[in-house]
């Protein structure tokens, strides 16, 4: 074919038929260009969605045992102490026991030797002496008196006049009898008894000794205490109070028997709480028949705590203390936080015991990230997430 002899119709439509498959193929390569940047998009937003949500563990507080134990300190202390202090003045003749006696009920333990008491009596005595014989003396004379009033000798008014005479020196005796009753009362006190059965536990005087009448601010002269039964003294914290009834049973154990225990029984409260210290005085009684224990020492006291719910439990690394009180963080079913403020019962070094503020199904975030809020998302790792409660919606939701 030269070259002046037109095209073919043929020619003309296979270059039409190319030019629209070679367009559709330019849309197909970027279209698919496009939908893939799209798709990379939406995976890098997804990505970096995932990113800010912070990922945590937590975990369902931990249900304790409702017979559960507490230890504190206590301090042991005669069931019967009696400081002796003198009731007459004057110096100490004699003492006869000890630190370490045992004595009995009435026995002498010293005597105090009370010269101006004395010299008291002997002059109380004569007085009242004397009164009696004022007396009898009246009384003879008023009836001589009597005789001679029928013969108009003595007139009615001194009959009266000797017998209120009478009667005033018979009260002047019975005063002077009360007197010398009271100063031989005094002049029994210049003995020293023991007023129960005991062991002198102290003696702070010695033989020519000042001895004052009723001790004022100085030490008593003897402590007498009766160690067959002990107190024992031990200070609640409030909120164990409830949980440990009179009666109650409760473990002693002391620095000088390491190997050894002792049972004790809760015996009172105080029924009061301390404003200084928010505890709670409670006594136990402790039997010390063989003499094996001492007052005043130390003692670890466990006692039994019978409490009507189990207390529940979280790691401490789970507590929040800041501006807003000491609070947990909790997931909710839509995997959002939720603070919630707790109060302490026990200390129990990696785990915390809670009175009040959590529920035994809480979610708690075991380790809170720093700047968690209220209604923030986070993804639940590790086994706590199974625990999430199924929505109904995801009970409905078809299966991939």
């Amino acid at each position: 074919m030269s070259p002046t002899e037109p095209r073919s119709p043929v020619s003309h439509r296979k270059l039409g038929i190319f030019g629209v498959v070679a367009l559709i193929a330019a849309g197909l390569v970027v279209g698919t260009g496009i939908r893939a940047r799209e798709e990379q998009g939406s995976k890098l937003k997804e990505w970096t969605d995932d990113q800010a949500v912070p990922s945590v563990a937590v975990t369902l507080p931990n249900a304790k045992d409702l017979n559960a134990t507490i230890d504190l300190p206590g301090r042991l202390e005669a069931y019967y102490r009696a400081p002796i202090f003198a009731r007459v003045s004057g110096y100490l003749k004699s003492w006869s026991a000890d630190i370490g006696a045992r004595v009995k009920a009435g026995q002498v333990i010293a005597e105090i030797e009370a010269p101006d008491l004395d010299q008291q009596l002997l002059q109380a005595r004569a007085d009242l002496t004397s009164q009696q014989a004022s007396a009898r003396l009246s009384e003879a004379t008023l009836n001589r008196r009597k005789t001679l009033v029928a013969s108009n000798f003595v007139s009615a008014q001194e009959i009266d006049e000797r017998t209120a005479d009478l009667s005033n020196k018979k009260a002047a005796v019975n005063s002077g009898q009360a007197n010398v009753e009271r100063l031989e009362a005094l002049a029994g006190y210049k003995k020293i008894t023991a007023p129960f059965d005991g062991v002198v536990t102290a003696r702070d005087t010695d033989v020519g000794a000042l001895i004052n009448a009723g001790g004022g601010s100085g030490p008593a002269m003897f402590v007498i205490s009766d160690i067959t039964k002990l107190r024992v003294y031990v200070n609640v914290p409030q909120n164990y109070v409830p949980a440990i009834k009179i009666g109650a049973r409760a473990i002693i154990t002391l620095p000088e028997y390491p190997n050894r225990t002792f049972q004790a029984t809760v015996e009172a409260s105080s029924q009061a709480v301390d404003v200084a210290s928010g505890t709670t005085r409670m006594q136990l009684g402790l039997d010390n028949s063989r003499g094996e224990l001492m007052p005043g020492g130390y003692a670890s006291v466990k006692l039994s705590l019978q409490r009507d719910s189990a207390p529940l439990s979280i790691p401490a690394s789970a507590l929040i203390f800041n501006g807003s009180g000491l609070r947990v963080a909790t997931v909710g079913s839509d995997d959002k936080v939720l603070f919630k403020p707790v109060t302490i019962a026990r200390d129990l070094g990696r785990e915390i015991e809670l009175a009040s503020g959590i529920a035994p199904d809480d979610r708690v975030i075991t380790a809170p990230p720093d700047g968690l809020s209220d209604g923030d998302a986070v993804r639940v790792v590790g086994a706590g997430a199974k625990s999430k409660p199924t929505t109904a919606s995801e009970k409905q939701a078809p299966k991939s």
